[in-house]
């Protein structure tokens, strides 16, 4: 699905990737964790080609993500979720939802805005995915920030397609609607097959939903394990000597403290 091989990126004298090797499998829920700076949103952004690496292999659902004459075709295979929404505010939400479905659209009908019965009932349906489609034709700037980035994600559905890149898609919300929206994201890797790679603060989070983590600093992948493998020493690699007491099991009780605590130290 995703295969990278000494992928290197630099921002001027910055250099933020340092030869990233990484291969992602179909229908997987991959978390990437690491501090802020660390390069996890520039290495999202090399796998659609909103960002162009520097060097490296990036093979991503069939193409080449380093040739910039493929990056059309990534891009309808490869949605985005970004952390701030992107959704437009004087829109309906049912016209965000099927603004993902533009890139497979002619030139002159996406400008016209001329959307299908199909296309509608497919957003519908995406609305329905994420609870929402009773919001359908209510303006998106009259939703809260959780349901905005709902929105986000059905507009990242309606566009089917076989990857979905969420960069922080939780940093602004709260925790119940923090779980909510990676829920979402989860059916959508259960449901669907779309594989997910999700960036994370939030260590909870990423041994809860993930079914793999991997870790990023200073530009480095420093681990790659599962839930069960991310212990203190893993931890201390993925934030730079940083020392995190012991890991307790995800429960309502300790949920808030410990998202506090992962928190705290990614700020």
């Amino acid at each position: 699905m995703i295969r990278i091989r000494a992928l290197h990126k630099y921002y001027g004298d910055n250099h933020i990737l340092r030869g990233i090797d990484l291969d992602v499998k179909q229908g997987e829920f991959l978390v990437i964790l690491g501090p802020s700076g660390a390069g996890k949103s520039t290495l999202l952004r090399c796998i659609n080609g909103l960002v162009q690496a520097d060097a490296g292999e990036l093979q991503a659902v069939g193409f080449d993500a380093m040739d910039t004459r493929q990056y059309r075709n990534l891009r309808q295979q490869v949605a985005m979720i970004f952390q701030h929404h992107n959704v437009m505010l004087r829109l309906s939400v049912l016209k965000n939802v099927l603004t993902g479905r533009l890139g497979q659209m002619s030139v002159f009908a996406s400008i016209c805005q001329w959307f299908s019965t199909a296309d509608v009932e497919l957003a519908m349906d995406c609305l329905r995915r994420v609870e929402l489609d009773h919001k359908a034709h209510a303006r998106t700037d009259a939703l809260s920030g959780g349901q905005r980035q709902r929105v986000g994600i059905a507009r990242a559905l309606a566009q089917k397609p076989k990857v979905i890149l969420a960069d922080e898609p939780v940093a602004s919300l709260d925790p119940k609607t923090s779980r909510m929206v990676l829920h979402y994201l989860r059916a959508a890797c259960d449901e669907l097959g779309i594989t997910v790679i999700c960036n994370l603060h939030q260590v909870d989070y990423a041994r809860e939903f993930g079914d793999r983590i991997v870790g990023l600093s200073g530009g480095k992948l420093v681990f790659d394990g599962t839930s069960d493998e991310l212990r203190d020493s893993a931890l201390n690699l993925i934030y730079s000597g940083t020392t995190f007491p012991q890991i307790l099991p995800v429960t309502a009780e300790t949920n808030t403290s410990t998202e506090l605590l992962v928190q705290g130290v990614a700020s």
